[in-house]
């Protein structure tokens, strides 16, 4: 016969001092690993969805980015002639040479100044990326010293209002939009005219990058082996996607300092469970035993006391959780470890992170209550009445 749940939560509440100080000891954790989650989560969505499975990178083979990328110009023609490659609006072959290089911006808040990703295209570049949205102002023009700025790179940067002017390279440079990137890591950039970045940084008669659009996912695929194994070109090929999931590599320092705080803080949440827990088996004593006496069996107090351990730790998990909520969709940057430049992106409470919060504490709950309420059952009723 089961220990009715009501008794325990009858006796969470007579016990509400306790109870609430290991409630909040889990919550705290939980907070650490919700937080850590919230920035990975966002980190990863800025990257994945930034790639088009529909659209090929082609780099120098031996390349890890695009910021280290380069080969001459002369063959971007071949590479417009490769099979596979859909049409542009204006039925001509879909492919945007670029440059990406960085340069550096100093922060609205006086702070300091960053690394921030420039990116060159060709003309085909904004068609190729048909999530960013202009917010204000128009796009830079071919040919001119124009550049659109990122929303993001708007609101943490000075002199990124349309109209002003920006100065790096070998001149200023005219910010002429804002555009929202659509959640991804395009958010941490600005964008030019591919040949105006080439020549304000002696990059001439060469392209760090280029994207090939693909008329199907089977295309794609077959377009990525086509430019490895053309012997013309020396050059290799990845899906957009490939590239962009690579780079969740910068999220591995706060991977795993986060799992090195949420660990430690995570041991201290199950002593104090496990406390909490001996205090409940020490202060009930006789009231065990009274169970025993009228007919519950081990068993049912061990599992009545183990899921007691589980409901303080859900308890904390929901205080945790809910203390979090404010903190979705707040903007944060770290440091891009393959194009050295600041990314931005926005922390995210999404299911999966509630979910794992949730399992968390309920790993917590049950090492912590196992060995008291262990303990609690093994009691012999005589002495129990004792005490």
């Amino acid at each position: 016969m089961a220990i009715p749940i009501s008794y325990n939560i009858r006796n969470m509440v007579l016990r509400k001092g306790l109870t609430l100080m290991t409630a909040l000891g889990i919550a705290l954790t939980v907070m650490t690993a919700v937080f850590l989650m919230m920035l990975l989560s966002g980190m990863h969505k800025a990257f994945v969805t930034s790639g088009d499975p529909l659209n090929v990178l082609v780099m120098r083979k031996g390349s890890t980015s695009e910021l280290a990328g380069g080969f001459t110009k002369d063959k971007l023609p071949i590479l417009k002639e490769l099979p596979g490659i859909a049409k542009d609006s204006h039925g001509e072959p879909f492919v945007s040479g670029e440059w990406v290089v960085v340069v550096v911006l100093p922060r609205k808040d006086g702070t300091g100044e960053v690394n921030v990703t420039l990116r060159g295209m060709g003309p085909d570049g904004l068609e190729l990326r048909p999530r960013a949205k202009l917010l204000a102002g128009q796009w830079f023009m071919p040919g001119q010293h124009e550049v659109v700025v990122s929303q993001s790179i708007h609101n943490r940067f000075r002199h990124t209002d349309v109209g002003e002017m920006l100065d790096f390279g070998k001149g200023p440079w005219k910010v002429t939009g804002i555009f929202d990137g659509g959640g991804t890591s395009y958010d941490s950039e600005i964008w030019g005219d591919v040949n105006q970045v080439a020549d304000q940084f002696n990059r001439q008669n060469a392209l760090g990058s280029a994207y090939l659009r693909a008329t199907d996912g089977v295309a794609a695929d077959a377009l990525k082996h086509r430019v490895a194994d053309d012997q013309r070109l020396e050059l290799e090929g990845m899906l957009e996607t490939e590239y962009y999931d690579k780079q969740t590599s910068s999220g591995a320092p706060i991977r795993f300092m986060g799992y090195v705080v949420a660990v430690t803080m995570a041991i201290g949440s199950i002593f104090a469970a496990t406390n909490t827990m001996y205090a409940a088996v020490a202060y009930r004593s006789r009231e065990i035993a009274t169970l025993r006496v009228i007919g519950f069996g081990r068993g049912s107090i061990l599992a009545s006391f183990v899921f007691e351990s589980v409901l303080l730790a859900l308890l904390g998990a929901a205080v945790g959780i809910i203390v979090m909520l404010p903190f979705n969709g707040m903007s944060t940057g770290t440091s891009n470890a393959v194009t050295f430049s600041e990314v931005v992106f926005s922390m995210r409470i999404t299911f999966s992170v509630v979910v794992s919060a949730v399992v968390f504490a309920v790993a917590m709950g049950l090492i912590g209550g196992v060995a008291p309420a262990w303990g609690a059952a093994r009691r012999e009723i005589l002495a129990a009445l004792r005490d």
